[in-house]
């Protein structure tokens, strides 16, 4: 059953124009080390950095917290699945607020898709709560 929704979408010149004017004080602020290393790698650093923060806030609105209670963008992490396909994973705040909207007797999954054209990117998670 689908316990979560969230979509977002970001603007990457709003991203590229914070990345010049803040730098590693944005960077370090709102990303996991894992996806400031996946993002400097890339050619486009700042398409990358604006899907992974389209990400944070699908997935905040998803556990239907927005960025409070507790719930903060370090909280959530992009990563990828060894199929490529990308997922979150999510600790602190973030992560107790899924262990308490999942169902008992179950486990979370969430499902995550990002894409972008710039200008834009965007992101969609669903978390699905499935039956142990």
């Amino acid at each position: 059953m689908i316990i979560g929704i969230g979509s977002d979408l970001c603007d990457i010149t709003r991203i590229e124009k914070t990345l010049e004017r803040f730098g590693e004080r944005f960077t370090h602020r709102v990303f996991t080390e894992e996806e400031r290393r996946k993002a400097e790698s890339r050619a486009n650093i700042a398409a990358t950095y604006a899907k992974r923060f389209a990400a944070k806030e699908a997935c905040a609105k998803a556990l239907g917290t927005g960025f409070n209670r507790g719930v903060f963008m370090k909280d959530m992490g992009v990563v990828n699945l060894r199929s490529g396909a990308p997922t979150l994973n999510l600790e602190g705040g973030a992560l107790d607020r899924l262990k308490a909207i999942t169902p008992v007797g179950h486990e979370a999954k969430i499902h995550l898709t990002l894409t972008d054209d710039h200008p834009m990117a965007m992101a969609v998670v669903i978390i699905e709560a499935l039956p142990i």
